[in-house]
């Protein structure tokens, strides 16, 4: 197994890092844990692959940057106002950050292809010898491009980051995890990134993250020992759909017995059913509230993406025939392509509540309706009990993810798991909370930075 030439900043591996679909799918969830550098994930490598890095070197990012860019978007995601405003001096980086773009291969366990898949890797400028690891799980993004990796368009020192096109999310958490002594490894999942050929993604498919998520871990490991760092201890942090995936990930590293420090899930899907089910109607799940929020607009792409990727990975080839209404699988065929939704298209988004065929969670209608049920429910990670600590950051005025369907994960995840419950929050403020947050708006709690501190 050789490295090859590529572009400036990118590390390439090669490894056919796979478990076999029988295997896997025999191993209940992924996960990420703690463990060794010089120890490879079970069952995720063969062998070590040659790996180098492109003479230009790393982008290196000043702390002074960092922390101009994070206040700048702090502002966009503090909705409601529930946090301090403006960007606390308190939370400034004490150093540089370096960032690589990773790039290496996964099997895919529901189909047994082997893609090509990248991911990036953002250590403190200057560290020597062991620091902790955080493997970052980025929420959902409507787009194929906003991926961690993509962050290094900040080697143009005119590149102005935007919302909606640059992942901001992992922005903060390389300002606050990476900016303070912890290196960062973050996937960008499959069917998105700069290597991405024209492949759907695999929202919310399992077998397809996990493996993604772990590959580029270990990519990211091998990384850290050519730089001659070793890891200390390994942390998870996701967000949305990366609290899903932060939780596949924590719950397959138990199953392996490899420990994990802790992790962290804000906005944390785990009743993929019972989410689907709210996404498309919101009434089936009253709120204590009356004045609770709506799922916003955005919920049906990711209704539309979430059909197609398991229309997709686990050939349910007539799921939108059989899941979505006549008048509106035109819509969803051509968002399932581009996920465009410039101009007036944004004005025909159909309701959330009217996109499913009539009777959809009341009766039976398809027998592929009720296999893509079957498998929301085989993918759910509610019933667990967890072996290391883990917290739910979940909003009260979360717009896609109401309390209510965070906490019975909660109850179940057994003395390790703890809920924190953040003030107000909506989905973005969650998220902005649990890095950024104050324990009066988290409840008592500290934020997981803190949190990991203490862990140390």
């Amino acid at each position: 197994m050789t490295a090859r030439a590529t572009r400036s900043h990118e590390l390439v591996t090669r490894s056919d890092c796979t478990l076999s679909r029988r295997s896997f799918l025999k191993s209940a969830s992924v996960a990420a844990g703690s463990l060794a550098l010089s120890t490879a994930i079970p069952g995720t490598a063969l062998a070590a692959p040659a790996t180098r890095t492109n003479p230009s070197g790393p982008v290196r990012v000043s702390k002074e940057r960092l922390d101009k860019l994070a206040a700048t978007f702090y502002a966009v995601f503090n909705e409601g106002n529930i946090l301090p405003a403006p960007f606390p001096d308190k939370f400034a980086a004490r150093n540089d950050v370096e960032l690589r773009r990773i790039v290496t291969f996964t099997r895919i366990p529901e189909t047994g292809e082997r893609v090509e898949v990248s991911g990036l890797l953002a250590v403190p400028a200057g560290a020597r010898g062991a620091l902790p690891l955080v493997s970052w799980q980025h929420g959902t993004i409507l787009s194929f491009d906003q991926v961690p990796s993509n962050l290094l368009r900040l080697d143009d020192q005119k590149y102005e980051l935007r919302d909606n096109v640059d992942s901001i999310e992992t922005l903060f958490n390389i300002q606050r995890f990476a900016g303070n002594g912890y290196a960062v490894v973050a996937a960008d999942y499959v069917g998105k990134g700069p290597y991405r050929r024209g492949r759907s993604e695999a929202y919310a498919v399992k077998g397809a993250t996990v493996q993604c998520c772990l590959d580029v871990l270990s990519a990211g490991q091998r990384e850290l020992r050519t730089l001659g760092l070793r890891q200390s201890s390994l942390f998870l942090n996701g967000w949305s759909q990366g609290a899903l995936n932060t939780q596949w990930l924590k719950q397959e590293m138990q199953r392996r017995g490899i420990k994990v420090r802790a992790a962290a899930a804000e906005s944390p899907f785990n009743n993929l059913a019972e989410s689907f089910h709210y996404w498309s109607n919101p009434a089936a799940y009253p709120a204590s509230e009356s004045s609770y929020p709506m799922p916003p607009a955005w919920i049906t792409p990711c209704i539309i993406v979430l059909l197609g990727s398991y229309r997709r990975y686990y050939g349910l080839n007539d799921l939108f025939k059989t899941a979505i209404k006549p008048q509106y699988r035109a819509f969803a065929e051509k968002y399932w392509t581009d996920y465009s939704l410039d101009g007036e298209i944004a004005k025909s988004i159909p309701p959330a509540d009217d996109f499913l065929t009539d009777g959809f969670f009341d009766r039976f209608t398809n027998d592929t309706n009720s296999k893509f049920m079957r498998r929301l429910g085989d993918n759910g990670t509610t019933f667990w009990d967890y072996d290391s600590p883990i917290k739910f950051y979940y909003g009260m005025a979360d717009e896609a993810l109401p309390p209510r369907l965070v906490q019975p994960a909660i109850v179940a995840g057994g003395h390790f798991a703890d809920g924190v419950p953040v003030k107000g929050a909506s989905h973005r403020g969650t998220f902005l909370a649990s890095l950024y947050g104050e324990s009066t708006v988290l409840n008592g709690s500290p934020t997981a930075f803190d949190w990991f501190n203490t862990l140390l």
